[in-house]
């Protein structure tokens, strides 16, 4: 039953108890049909000898006609009634006079504040969103029971110091005693911090899972009402409840929402955030034990948590749940692909290389993306191409080949992309190896050309950064060489390669003029989180330096222009070559670029999604053409021996013709 339904059955009730209440106390005492009548009508039927008797209650006359007929009448002061009814000989019955019924008066008078009271909780029931009117006290934690959290460490990866800080809680909750009789005792709280997407909740999950114990979850937003006192009543119901259930895991998944700095709010700050924040304060580390509750929470803002939670006796242990790198990438990988079917072209090396900076959530949702692109073309397994695909879609976004291009401007993004992956293919020193390069647009860009890094980068050279800003540079070249021309294509490549010179100035010490001194404004706008006036700003350094700032920039962006600009002269035949092959294949990745360089052929990849489905079709009729032959094959094997049969009998039948 619904809500709208259970609130129609509640006023429903409501109105047919009020009805009966007025029935009750409107007379409903009197066992038959009543007829009222007027004062003088009455009495006219007394004068004329059709009353039997009549009862007297006040004001009130009850009569009972000679034809036994009930009348009532209500009569005014008159002293001759009693005189006039007794020569008629009418017999009189004299009640009391009573007031009205108490229930009634008692109804009527807490009708309006019982319509207020039932209206305010309908309206309670509303906003807690559930059945409990009257529970908005009680903590709205989950609990998940050891046979409910199926997840474990083996579900889990890429994560792996983090995973081993957690084996040290499990072992607790397993056996207390072994780190108790040492006189150890396990951490209160545990913080994951990390990304969004890193996987901070499954972690929880699998500890839960790995110990066997009951699981409560719950949102640092669940706590915090319009009401002051609810966030903290909540907070000691749900450690009563974990109590009870000890040993156990809490889990408060974003906690920043409740803990974050004091008296940091607008007007001195929440009052209610705050009391939650301190009523969670004392149940982790106050005068009261929680033996056997240990409090997980995860937030992507540890640093803005107050810090009384993070001293030791309460969140005294923090791990950092971090991005994968590759090879925790491609144990991402290879769990997720457990449930997908997959060709035997599928490695999970190669998806690994080319998704740096993804997280589980999005390596998860790569390779959903790549079963749905399968299953588009009635693939049975999932193949290497559906993986290039849907890593293109989720990091450029889906194609638009419906975006109306002149032959003009492909050719001028035909040679911008070509530019980039010229000066990638002969730029001497490090770079990050050419992957592929397309004119189709996707997202808000005409073209991409990809470089996939061998490994990931935790720090950068100078050489790896100014052919960074080389190759950024060869695109807007290519247009000016061939095609004698600049459009807006390169402003995302100057804008790059811009950024990089100057951090690289202000920064990163990498100026040999200026040398190794931060350059960069000191004060920042906490609510865009970026230095006020931008880079080179005058508030941080006098305007000489800034001049030299400036000056310093322009040189590391000059010199690698000439450089990106020597390197197509050199390979200007190349430039051609491939540009000429994007415009006919307009996706080409570095197999087909070395094959096209080296004067070979350029096989193609295969078709588009509805020539594959074509294909699927004609392999489809073709199977079950050859179906079909077998078929009639298989029935002309057995025709023979029947004939045989048949010329057998018609034989013995001859032979007894002829006797």
């Amino acid at each position: 039953m619904n809500g709208n339904m259970r609130n129609i059955l509640i006023w429903a009730l409501v109105f047919i108890a009020i009805l009966s209440l007025f029935q009750m106390t409107e007379g409903g005492s009197m066992s038959g049909k009543t007829d009222k009548v007027g004062y003088s009508e009455m009495m006219d039927l007394v004068d004329q000898g059709a009353v039997r008797n009549i009862q007297i209650q006040g004001q009130t006359l009850t009569a009972t006609r000679t034809d036994g007929q009930p009348i009532k009448a209500l009569a005014p002061y008159d002293p001759d009634l009693i005189k006039n009814l007794r020569q008629k000989n009418v017999a009189i019955e004299v009640k009391p006079q009573e007031g009205e019924s108490v229930l009634k008066q008692i109804f009527i008078s807490m009708l309006p504040i019982g319509v207020i009271i039932l209206f305010w909780i309908i309206m309670m029931n509303k906003m807690q969103g559930g059945g409990k009117a009257m529970s908005f006290g009680k903590s709205r934690a989950q609990m998940l029971t050891e046979n409910q959290v199926r997840v474990t460490f083996d579900d889990v990866a890429g994560v792996e110091e983090a995973k081993q800080e957690l084996e040290e809680v499990v072992d607790f909750l397993k056996d207390p005693s072994k780190f108790q009789r040492l006189g150890g005792k396990i951490p209160k709280g545990v913080l994951l911090a990390g990304s969004p997407g890193t996987g901070k909740t499954l972690l929880a999950k699998s500890v839960a899972g790995e110990a066997g114990v009951p699981f409560f979850t719950i949102s640092g937003s669940e706590f915090v009402e319009m009401f002051v006192g609810v966030g903290a009543s909540r907070v000691r119901d749900l450690f009563e409840q974990a109590k009870k259930n000890a040993p156990c895991i809490v889990f408060i998944d974003e906690i920043d929402a409740v803990g974050r700095h004091r008296g940091t709010g607008i007007g001195g700050g929440n009052d209610e955030r705050e009391q939650t924040l301190n009523q969670l304060l004392v149940e982790m580390d106050g005068f009261g034990a929680n033996e056997g509750v240990i409090l997980i929470a995860a937030t992507n803002r540890p640093d803005v948590l107050d810090p009384a939670l993070m001293r030791p006796g309460r969140f005294d242990r923090q791990v950092v749940v971090p991005l994968p790198d590759i090879k925790g990438r491609e144990q991402i990988l290879n769990v997720h692909m457990q449930k997908v079917p997959l060709a035997a072209d599928v490695d999970a090396h190669v998806i690994a290389r080319g998704t740096p900076g993804f997280s589980g959530a999005d390596l998860a949702n790569l390779v959903n993306e790549s079963a749905l692109m399968a299953a588009r073309s009635n693939k049975r397994l999932v193949d290497m191409e559906d993986f290039e695909m849907a890593k293109d879609k989720v990091m450029m976004g889906a194609e638009r080949r419906s975006n109306a291009m002149t032959e003009e401007q492909k050719k001028t993004t035909a040679y911008h992309e070509a530019g980039h992956a010229i000066v990638t293919l002969f730029v001497e020193g490090e770079a990050d190896p050419l992957h592929k390069v397309t004119i189709i647009p996707r997202g808000r860009a005409l073209g991409v050309t990809m470089s996939l890094p061998e490994e990931d980068k935790v720090t950068y050279d100078k050489v790896y950064l100014e052919n960074q800003i080389a190759i950024l540079m060869g695109g807007r070249l290519a247009e000016e060489m061939i095609l004698n021309q600049m459009t807006t294509g390169a402003s995302n490549d100057i804008e790059r390669a811009t950024e990089i010179a100057h951090n690289m100035v202000c920064s990163w010490g990498m100026s040999e003029k200026l040398g190794p001194q931060n350059y960069g404004a000191k004060d920042h706008d906490p609510f865009l989180g970026r230095s006020m006036g931008g880079g080179g700003s005058a508030a941080s350094f006098s305007s000489e330096t800034a001049k030299e700032v400036d000056a310093e920039v322009r040189k590391f962006i000059d010199t690698n222009y000439k450089r990106a600009k020597n390197i197509l002269k050199k390979h200007e035949d190349k430039l051609h070559l491939l540009s000429e092959a994007l415009l006919e294949h307009e996706t080409l990745d570095k197999k087909q670029i070395d094959d096209l360089f080296e004067g070979k052929p350029v096989i193609a990849k295969k078709g588009t999604r509805k020539k594959q489905k074509a294909e699927a079709e004609k392999t489809k009729r073709a199977d079950e053409r050859a179906q079909k032959t077998e078929e009639q094959l298989e029935s002309k094997r057995k025709k023979p021996a029947t004939s045989k049969k048949t010329t057998a009998k018609k034989s013995k039948s001859q032979d007894k013709d002829a006797e």
